[in-house]
Order: structure tokens, then C-alpha cells, then sequence
């Protein structure tokens, strides 16, 4: 247990600003292995804007509400997530070649691709959120954040890290850990997913599948494999596909 409790605090140190003990000792291994916490971090990300929504929208509207626990994610993340979307977008957008869409990737500026990306899937998530019934909000966010990190552990287990050099922070991440590590990360992706409805799981899980799938082929023809950016940007796209897809539940009464 005290190992396992060692893996879920590299996973929160790595993953988002919540402070740790300082005699954690830090290893790539560890970090590698601490991917089968990336849901469990969902919960706790998730859990965080949920908690935040549901205080705030006893005193403000919705809509604000709504927008607030959103930047409450981001901060308890440092905009991991988004930061790795931006440079996604820049790379793969302005970038034509291999070399190009990683040097791009690499550089810390963001660009007008990144800027129009963020704007996008920002303001995707929080239409999306603020047009459900306001009861499920928290639930979905619960939800959304941790099947959405599930994803990027299939592309771990599939694909290939495409960096040639060492210098990436998500290095120690490029490489798949054991078959239980996998098996974990699932299990904490989608036991909140079990208080909704069924008839949603039967749409999100096959599209969620399918989008990663595409996603990594994607990245495999255009630079070889994946970086740590495109686990984010992965990230980012099925938690807005979650959304999405719960919201297309409320024109049929089930939500």
C-alpha cells in the first residue's frame, strides 16, 4: 500500500499544482508507472470544479458558476492539459514535416492556431456545460475529467513517444508500464460513469474509442507516434466529447 500510495502522489505532483510532500523521491520510472492514477487525478480535477460549481451556484448564476469551476480546473492543473492542446494545434497546423511540427511543439509561444484552438474547445466546454440541467453539472465534470485521462493510457499502450531527444518534460511517460497498470486506469475511469445513464456509456465509450484510434493513426503518419502534447490535446478533446455527448441526452428526458 505504501508504494501504491507513493505512485498516486508522483501522479498528483506530476499532474496537477496540488502540493506534495518534499522527501517524495522522484523517479521515471515511477512516473511511468503512476499512469494508472491519470483517472483517479480526473476524480480529484473533476471533483475540485464540481465542488466549486455547486458552492458558487447557490449564490451566482449558472453561467458563472459554470466558468469558474472551469478555471478552477485549470488552475489546479497549471493549464497542463491546455497548454499541451495549444502546442498541438500550433504544431500540427503550421508545421509540414516531422522536424517542423515538433520544433513548433517545443517552443513555449503560442501561436494563432493554439490561440483559436483554446478559444474553441474552451468555449465548447463551457456551452456545453452551462445547457445541462444544472443537478448533473458536478457529476459530469466528475465524470468527463476522469474518462477523458483514460484515453492518453490506451495511446501509452499503443503507440510509440516520437521525440528523439531527451529534453521533453513527458519523457518518462513514453513508455507503456504493465498490463495492471492499464487495467487500473479503467477501473477508475468509469466507476463514476456508472450513475449515468446507460444509454450514454453505449454512445460515449464506442465514439471515445474510435476518436483515439483515428487520433493515434493520425499522429503515427504525421510525426511517428505521440509526445506529451498530444496526450493533452487527446485529453482535452474526448472530455469535450463527453460533454457533448451527455448534452445530446437531454432532447430524449434521460438525463
Amino acid at each position: 500500500m505504501k508504494k501504491q500510495f507513493r505512485l498516486l502522489l508522483t501522479a498528483i505532483m506530476f499532474y496537477t499544482r496540488i502540493p506534495v510532500p518534499a522527501t517524495l523521491e522522484y523517479s521515471p520510472e515511477r512516473l511511468n508507472r503512476a499512469t494508472r492514477y491519470f483517472p483517479l487525478i480526473g476524480w480529484i480535477v473533476g471533483g475540485v470544479g464540481a465542488g466549486v460549481f455547486y458552492g458558487l451556484s447557490l449564490i451566482l448564476p449558472l453561467q458563472v458558476s459554470v466558468f469558474l469551476s472551469m478555471l478552477a480546473t485549470i488552475f489546479l492543473t497549471g493549464a497542463f492539459h491546455e497548454d499541451g492542446f495549444a502546442d498541438f494545434c500550433d504544431g500540427f497546423g503550421g508545421g509540414y514535416t516531422r522536424e517542423k511540427i515538433l520544433t513548433i511543439m517545443k517552443d513555449s509561444r503560442i501561436g494563432t492556431y493554439g490561440s483559436v484552438g483554446l478559444v474553441g474547445i474552451l468555449g465548447t466546454k463551457f456551452l456545453a456545460l452551462q445547457s445541462m440541467p444544472a443537478y448533473i453539472i458536478p457529476l459530469a465534470m466528475i465524470s468527463a475529467h476522469a474518462f477523458s485521462r483514460l484515453m492518453p493510457v490506451f495511446i501509452i499502450f499503443t503507440s510509440w513517444y516520437s521525440r528523439d531527444d531527451e529534453s521533453s518534460k513527458s519523457k518518462p511517460i513514453g513508455k507503456k508500464g504493465k498490463n495492471s497498470d492499464l487495467i487500473i486506469a479503467i477501473f477508475f475511469a468509469l466507476i463514476p460513469m456508472a450513475f449515468l445513464p446507460w444509454q450514454f456509456m453505449a454512445v460515449v465509450i464506442p465514439l471515445a474509442l474510435l476518436v483515439t484510434y483515428r487520433f493515434k493513426k493520425y499522429n503515427e503518419r504525421k510525426i511517428g507516434g505521440y509526445t506529451g502534447d498530444c496526450l493533452g490535446a487527446l485529453q482535452q478533446i474526448i472530455e469535450v466529447l463527453f460533454y457533448l455527448c451527455l448534452l445530446g441526452l437531454v432532447p430524449f428526458g434521460l438525463l
